[in-house]
């Protein structure tokens, strides 16, 4: 006899689909003289609604933390900028550019690659004056 042996991993959290899940087997399994109270079951359903909207807000809400990380190192090039290197020393350098390929947007500075959470603080690059043509 052919036994497969396939590891189903238990969720760690409590979705639409699990609740929905409970529900239909309490509802299956209830005393036919004494079933679920409708109040009961309209409170659960409630639940599972707010339930479904603090998850798309948390969605929502990494996602626009995300865009503003995105938006704070664009910022950065053209900029110096004072970043800890990996033996733990302040350094500073222009940014030149910026890379999105991980989670935290990376800045290249002094041709190193800075993670956006290094760095410590941003200083305005010198404009050099340039001579009014008129005047000379």
């Amino acid at each position: 006899m052919y036994s497969s042996s396939v590891a189903r991993a238990p969720k760690q959290t409590m979705d639409s689909e699990v609740f929905m899940s409970l529900l239909v087997t309490q509802l299956r399994n209830q005393d036919p003289s004494s079933p679920m109270d409708t109040n009961q079951m309209i409170a659960q359903t409630t639940q599972l609604a707010m339930m479904e909207k603090l998850n798309s807000l948390a969605t929502t809400n990494e996602e626009n933390f995300s865009l503003q990380m995105r938006m704070a190192a664009a910022s950065l090039v053209g900029q110096d900028v004072t970043y800890t290197d990996a033996d733990g020393v302040a350094a500073t350098g222009q940014a030149t550019a910026v890379s999105y390929a991980g989670a935290v947007p990376q800045v290249t500075v002094n041709g190193q690659t800075i993670a956006l959470d290094a760095i410590s603080g941003i200083s305005a690059r010198a404009v050099t004056p340039v001579a009014d043509a008129a005047s000379s």
